[in-house]
Formats: structure tokens, C-alpha cells, sequence
């Protein structure tokens, strides 16, 4: 497994920069060679990107979430990764956003691009897309609140728990009965565009029939 931590400071209040993070299907406004991430349900995402000129596709887990604080995943299935993003405020106005990713290169063409440190300044032009993104937006696009407890039994070697649990004692302060309140919230309506892919504005803001078609997978939209 190779591994890569980069950090960046980003000039907005450390709330702005966590619930933008939290609109994961707007990661490729930002995230380089990523061409779609479709959110499965209220932990699961599935990710298609561009690597080294081959399309991949893996399905993540969200192991852990605290507001203001930080995400974790790990993989499910395809390209095999596990990473955590943290949040630190700085000031009212500004704050720290630390990305770690742990991976397994996949291939010779891949090897030779960690070796290279292709990963390592991809993820640090990932955060610096982030950091014009939303200081160039100046607020999020949409939020979710919500908080994912991680299992306490298997931590990975990056502070992520590496069980793809999925039984309630993974998630047990969501209540998945309110309404599948995984549905992520705005925190702006007609003023803030709906960025990202397969959700519009309608279905941030979390009508039953918006949730819906979000945990199938509908796109009717128009976001590190």
C-alpha cells in the first residue's frame, strides 16, 4: 500500500469547507480525472475516473463522519483505497483541510506513476482546485449535518476504520427511519447553482421523491 498526506489552507469558515466536502457528487468540478461519483445511499458512492488513460470504477463506504471534523472511507469493490479528510479551523474565516489516502498502485503503468509521485501532486491540484472552488463560490453548495460512527474494532494505519459494516452499529446516532435523512442539505437555495452530477438543487433540499430518486441513482441535475 503506498501512502500520501497533503494539506492546504483555504479561506472560508472550516463549516463552509466541511459541508461543501459533504456534496460528494460535486468532486469532479474539482478533482482531476474523476468523471463521476454517484451516491448509492447514505454512506455508499460510486466512483468512475480517468487513471493513467483506463476508466476505473470502485464503490466506497463512508466509515466515518463528524461534522465539522473529518470523513473517512474506505473501498468496497475495484480500485482498493481507504483514506480519511480533516477539517481544522484556523480563524473564523479560514481553516486547514488535510487529506490522507492510502492505495494500491494497480498495474506497471500505475507503479511507475506513484513512483514517479504522479498520486502525491494529483491529490495536492485536487486540494488547490477545492481551495479556488469554494473561495471562489464563497459558500457551499449544499450540506449534510449528519453524523457516522465508526466501527470501533478494526482502525486502519490512517485513523480509518477499515470495516465495510453495514448493520446499524456503524451508523447508530442516524435515525434512517426519519425520511432517509442522509439526503444532503442546502444551506443556500436560489443563490447557490446546484454544482455536481446526478443531484439538482430540488433534491438537496430532501422532499421525500428527491431522496428517492438519489438512493436509485436518478440524475436530474443540471461541486474537491
Amino acid at each position: 500500500m503506498a501512502f500520501v498526506q497533503k494539506s492546504i489552507e483555504v479561506n472560508v469558515p472550516v463549516r463552509t469547507a466541511y459541508n461543501q466536502w459533504t456534496q460528494f457528487e460535486s468532486f469532479p468540478r474539482f478533482m482531476q480525472g474523476v468523471e463521476h461519483v454517484q451516491q448509492l445511499d447514505g454512506r455508499r458512492l460510486r466512483w468512475r475516473a480517468n487513471l493513467y488513460g483506463s476508466t476505473e470504477e470502485w464503490d466506497a463506504v463512508i466509515t466515518e463522519q463528524i461534522p465539522d471534523e473529518r470523513i473517512a472511507w474506505t473501498n468496497e469493490r475495484g480500485a482498493e483505497n481507504a483514506g480519511v479528510v480533516t477539517f481544522h479551523r484556523i480563524t473564523d474565516q479560514s481553516c486547514r483541510v488535510s487529506l490522507q489516502l492510502e492505495y494500491t498502485p494497480s498495474g506497471f503503468i500505475e507503479s511507475i506513476g506513484d513512483a514517479l509521485g504522479f498520486v502525491s501532486r494529483q491529490i495536492e491540484g485536487d486540494l488547490e482546485r477545492f481551495k479556488e472552488f469554494i473561495e471562489r463560490q464563497g459558500v457551499e453548495s449544499g450540506a449534510w449535518r449528519g453524523t457516522i460512527e465508526a466501527p470501533k474494532s478494526e482502525p486502519s494505519p490512517v485513523g480509518v476504520a477499515s470495516s465495510t459494516q453495514t448493520g446499524s452499529g456503524a451508523y447508530s446516532n442516524r435515525d434512517e427511519s426519519e425520511g432517509a435523512d442522509w439526503g444532503r442539505q442546502p444551506v443556500a437555495k436560489d443563490d447557490v447553482p446546484a454544482f455536481g452530477v446526478g443531484r439538482s438543487s430540488s433534491q438537496n433540499v430532501g422532499s421525500d421523491d428527491a431522496r428517492a430518486a438519489v438512493a436509485a441513482g436518478s440524475e436530474t441535475g443540471p461541486e474537491t
